[in-house]
């Protein structure tokens, strides 16, 4: 099980990590929401928690709780700015729909669900 990140995230990441003067990475999550299921969820992790697997890429860690993994797994984070909005985004390959405004998901293998 893997994510990746790419250059422009990872960039993101270790500048808000100096920024904030601490942290190990960025923690990305899932919660069930929206009309499609589940959205992404995205903090800064300080410490790795239960059941946490933390991932290198590109000199930047990103922590996923086991939980969340199994829907997250085999996807690329990039960090993309659009006019005056920046964010971080998913590459999954894992998402079977989107929704029409993009901020929730389902993923292919439904019977994963019930690890939330």
């Amino acid at each position: 099980m893997a994510v990746t990140l790419t250059e422009n995230a990872a960039k993101q990441i270790r500048k808000q990590v100096a920024k904030r003067g601490k942290g190990l990475g960025l923690r990305i999550g899932i919660k069930k929401e929206g009309c499609s299921g589940f959205a992404y969820t995205f903090d800064y992790a300080d410490e790795l928690r239960a059941g946490d697997q933390m991932f290198e890429s590109c000199n930047a860690n990103v922590v996923i709780d086991a939980g969340s993994l199994p829907y997250i797994d085999g996807s690329q984070v990039d960090f993309v700015k659009e006019g005056l909005n920046d964010s971080f985004r998913v590459g999954n390959p894992n998402v079977d729909n989107t929704c029409g405004c993009g901020e929730s998901f389902s993923v292919k293998e439904p019977a994963r669900i019930s690890l939330l």
